[in-house]
């Protein structure tokens, strides 16, 4: 009977560690690992994959009879994908890779502001592509995820990561 329990206990163990440990874009010890184009290119990923759900809804709504079980899983796509990219933004460069800078220091204060404007507006456009499947929202965030790209790397790292990928 003891045994029993005890592989029960240990299943259940085993099960809510698996189940419920929360998955997180990276980590915050910090780790000092940080992959800065792996979680750009991630980004747009997301963002072609928000498209493609988005016209398969929009052609799974105009059919007769209405296939509700695959129209469910691809607006659960849609959303899974646009949180994805909520989730890289905030809790990867928002809260690890971008950082402060003082007000004084105009230059550096500037390019702040223009990063963390970049990220706030991908935010929004990721929660709007949610709501809607107006593929405009997937073009403006295709342009944000450009123009932050842009912005976050530096002219250096963009010869260094054109060489890296030849």
């Amino acid at each position: 009977m003891k045994k029993q329990i005890l592989t029960v206990l240990t299943i259940l163990s085993i099960f809510f560690v698996f189940v419920t440990a929360p998955v997180f874009a990276h980590c915050e010890i910090p780790c000092g690992i940080y992959n800065d184009q792996l979680r750009v290119d991630l980004i747009k990923e997301h963002i072609t994959t928000i498209e493609k759900s988005m016209n398969q809804i929009n052609e799974l709504s105009g059919k007769d009879p209405l296939n509700y079980n695959q129209l469910v899983r691809w607006i659960d796509n849609k959303e899974e994908h646009a949180n994805k990219i909520q989730d890289i933004v905030y809790q990867y460069f928002m809260t690890q890779r971008i950082k402060a800078a003082a007000p004084a220091d105009k230059a550096a204060y500037n390019d702040y502001v223009t990063k963390l404007s970049y990220l706030h507006q991908l935010l929004v456009a990721a929660m709007k592509s949610k709501q809607t499947t107006d593929l405009a929202h997937v073009k403006t965030l295709r342009m944000l995820i450009d123009k932050f790209e842009n912005a976050y790397f530096s002219e250096h790292d963009k010869v260094h990561l054109k060489e890296h990928k030849k």
